[in-house]
């Protein structure tokens, strides 16, 4: 497979999963969604930023995986809280540019290609931020706040209830049903419900677990 041809496969599942999710793509997008596969390709041949190597796969487990809880984001700001190398933030600020995201993580690695996938793809609705999220003291709150495969339910609630607003929303992205992180009673009286999300190309479980507040 040439690298013209394995461009154009990933336009192509990338177009099509979207489509699937019910998002409807502009060129700009679109391009800058792939610009973003090509900067993790390349940024993790000298960096470990993530173990999905193959760029055909980052299409579902990155992009598609991140877009899919783009219809459960409410308000206009929006915190990722241990982004990584900017997942779901960044697939989300490409296709929501009407709101404001903000990337925490405290390994500077991973801040410094979220700036640079920032600068590159030009996404002014983005502000990376090194930080740990224990310490973090921003000078407003959140509408909402997401969070991908970090911590236990109950964990991150306790760690986020001083940075989401009311109303708001927390948003939890894991992969099977969590029933034993729900069950902590310290999440007892919580306005919690659980979706089951299908990823376009993804065989294996995807669920989001949704605290209201307010």
């Amino acid at each position: 497979m040439t690298a013209a041809s394995g461009a154009g496969d990933r336009a192509v599942r990338l177009a099509r999963g979207a489509q699937l999710l019910g998002i409807d793509l502009g060129a700009r997008q679109r391009a800058r969604l792939l610009g973003l596969v090509d900067l993790l390709e390349y940024w993790n041949r000298a960096f470990n930023l993530t173990a999905v190597r193959d760029p055909e796969a980052m299409i579902a487990q990155h992009l598609l995986d991140s877009l899919a809880i783009a219809p459960y984001l409410a308000g206009e700001s929006i915190l990722d809280l241990g982004t990584g190398p900017g997942l779901p933030g960044l697939p989300l600020a490409i296709v929501r540019p009407e709101r404001r995201f903000r990337l925490l993580d405290a390994n500077g690695k991973k801040i410094r290609f979220v700036r640079q996938a920032v600068a590159e793809l030009e996404l002014e609705n983005v502000e990376p931020v090194q930080a740990r999220m224990e310490s973090y003291r921003p000078e407003g709150n959140f509408s909402t706040i997401v969070a991908r495969a970090l911590a236990p339910v109950a964990e991150i609630h306790a760690l986020t209830s001083h940075l989401l607003a009311a109303p708001g929303r927390l948003l939890l992205m894991k992969g099977r049903y969590p029933a034993e992180e729900l069950a902590d009673p310290r999440l007892a009286g919580l306005a919690i419900s659980v979706r089951p999300l299908q990823v376009p190309f993804l065989a294996s479980e995807r669920h989001l677990v949704e605290i209201r507040r307010g």
